[in-house]
């Protein structure tokens, strides 16, 4: 099926060919619609061809238009507005690609061949030491809408999670319950076992912070030299060294405890609608990471400094002198970036590896990146950060040491009980168990929006009660759109969306054809931005352009079964473009509401 933007690019190319004698590629022609000011769908700039006509630009832009009248059967009229060739794109064609679209079941979506590019695209990346919060919510959604894109452009891809699962913040909440726990288990406290070991890891710091301040005011010293007198850093300090060493009880220790961790981490994943092809660990691949960047010093790639601490020099590309390994010999993220890679490359056959991590970590990713060249990984000098803004709340940032997050669970709960709530009388009537789950695929609908329909590279605000709202650029506004769509299908009764409907689309129509239109080249483009957003506010404008039309325009009750047959028609790839759409953001869409 091919587009009206190709169309015409083709048409014009061979104007300039036939008219001027002149090769043009009509790649480079790029018609865009034209503005609600003027008469016309599709608007070409003749400025570029005016050294080849030798005329100026109205005469130009006429030359063209009649040809493209007499060659395109596309177009049916045009007008000129100084260099501006404005085109009337002919009701049939729009009647066609309207038909075109609806036997498409693969509608803006690329099918992947033996030839596609294997993308890998890491997300979520937590910490075994504290649940999931709302930062985490920003980075995984960001990161399956991504995987979802890149597969819908055609590519194949394989989502993986790196778990940072050793280090000692970890050991910091293995030492409090070690400490202060009494035994418990999640079980015990009736509690998810990440929404636990994040107590004991709050637990420590609010310690930690006691006995630094008794040291301060005893010693009469500086916060920084109090901690290194600490008992309790120490302890944490030798329990990561015992870990390293594998001391059997440490290591008992901390399986039993990411045990529980990892179940609750499952739940919010299921939960957020988020799942991944593989998932690496940090205590897996760190060592890896040691024995690359040890292999680095006998390259010359790295050096060892006299206390025994490990570096490489990258000031000859622009930067500083990097810590690989610390005096002690453990390891630091970047060692362990390094050998997570290793282990990936050793797994698939990477094309294309993209970091989904905040902007924080620009700098780390600048080093990994040069790292993993020098090293011999060959996508590595290619590697993609996909740099995410921060996101924050009302009240400010969030500090997990001093538990203020905002926990991923306790806001998908939330969201789902506002959903409830706002919707009562709309949710009214049905099934108790129809409006349950209606309610959670607004409320996390309603979440996922807010959190994609930002351009991911900005910093956001997120307000709750801003996101469920069934007005405006909002998840709920596009499903209940959907829904009323559904609606009107059912209540349609004989309909069959393979029937060709005979009347020809009015001008609001045609339109709306159109925008339908533009969804496979929205879905090119948010792959190559990157850009979840792109495709969001696509389906926010559709809805809204669909809502006016169905303001507009009576569907069931039209008495002309042509004209009642193509709204049906048209109502419907609607619809399924909406939902198309939203699946490329993890949303659901209900059926009702």
């Amino acid at each position: 099926m091919e587009s009206i933007e190709s169309i015409i690019s083709v048409g014009v190319a061979n104007a300039i060919k036939d008219l001027y004698g002149v090769e043009t590629d009509a790649a480079s022609v790029n018609p865009s619609a034209t503005k609600k000011e003027f008469e016309g769908d599709m608007t070409v700039v003749v400025f570029p061809y005016l050294r080849v006509s030798r005329k100026n630009p109205e005469a130009t832009a006429r030359e063209i238009g009649e040809y493209l009248l007499e060659n395109v059967d596309a177009v049916e009229k045009f007008n000129v507005v100084k260099g501006f060739l404005n085109l009337t794109v002919s009701p049939k064609f729009w009647q066609n690609l309207l038909h075109s679209i609806a036997a498409d079941d693969l509608f803006g979506f690329k099918e992947e061949t033996p030839d596609s590019k294997l993308v890998m695209v890491e997300y979520s990346s937590p910490n075994t030491n504290k649940p999931l919060h709302l930062g985490h919510v920003r980075n995984n959604l960001l990161g399956y809408s991504l995987s979802r894109i890149l597969k819908a452009n055609g590519n194949k891809v394989v989502k993986t999670n790196i778990v940072n699962d050793r280090g000692i913040h970890i050991c910091k909440s293995m030492l409090a319950w070690q400490k202060w726990g009494d035994g418990v288990t999640p079980e015990k406290a009736g509690k998810k076992g990440d929404h636990l070991i994040g107590d004991f890891y709050v637990a420590f710091d609010k310690h930690l912070k006691e006995e630094v301040k008794a040291i301060m005011d005893r010693e009469n010293i500086s916060e920084d030299d109090a901690k290194k007198k600490s008992p309790l850093m120490a302890e944490a300090q030798e329990m990561l060294r015992k870990w390293e060493a594998g001391d059997k009880e440490i290591r008992d220790l901390w399986n039993m405890m990411n045990s529980w961790v990892y179940a609750g981490f499952d739940e919010t994943y299921k939960r957020l609608g988020v799942d991944f092809d593989k998932i690496y660990y940090e205590s897996d691949t760190y060592l890896e990471g040691k024995d690359l960047v040890l292999g680095g010093i006998e390259k010359g790639i790295m050096y060892r400094k006299d206390d025994g601490s490990v570096w490489a020099d990258l000031t000859a590309d622009g930067l500083d002198h990097k810590l690989l390994l610390r005096t002690d010999g453990t390891s630091v993220y970047m060692t362990q970036d390094i050998g997570t890679a290793k282990l990936r490359y050793q797994d698939y056959p990477i094309d294309k590896m993209i970091y989904v991590v905040g902007n924080e970590q620009n700098y780390h990713f600048q080093v990994l990146s040069l790292l993993l060249d020098k090293l011999g990984f060959r996508w590595g000098k290619d590697l993609t950060h996909f740099s995410y803004g921060m996101v924050e709340l009302p009240e400010g940032k969030m500090k997990s040491r001093e538990g203020t997050v905002v926990d991923a669970d306790d806001l998908i709960d939330t969201m789902i009980a506002s959903a409830a709530e706002m919707g009562a009388e709309r949710f009214a009537g049905m099934p108790e168990e129809e409006s349950r789950e209606i309610a959670r695929m607004v409320g996390l609908g309603a979440l996922k929006y807010f959190l994609l329909k930002v351009d991911p590279r900005k910093n956001m605000l997120f307000n709750p009660k801003e996101s469920i709202d069934f007005n405006g650029n909002t998840g709920p506004f596009i499903q209940y759109t959907y829904a009323r769509i559904q609606s009107v299908i059912r209540k349609a009764g004989d309909f069959n969306c393979n029937v060709m409907p005979n009347s020809e689309p009015n001008t609001k129509e045609s339109a709306l054809i159109q925008k339908v239109a533009d969804f496979p080249c929205v879905v090119e483009e948010a792959g190559k931005a990157y850009s979840p957003a792109l495709i969001a506010n696509y389906a926010y404008d559709l809805a809204k352009e669909y809502n006016q039309f169905y303001h507009d325009y009576s569907i069931l009750r039209e008495e002309d079964p042509d004209k009642k047959m193509l709204r049906l028609l048209l109502s419907y790839v609607v619809g399924r473009t909406l939902k198309g759409a939203m699946s490329l953001l993890g949303i659901e869409m209900p059926e009702r509401m």
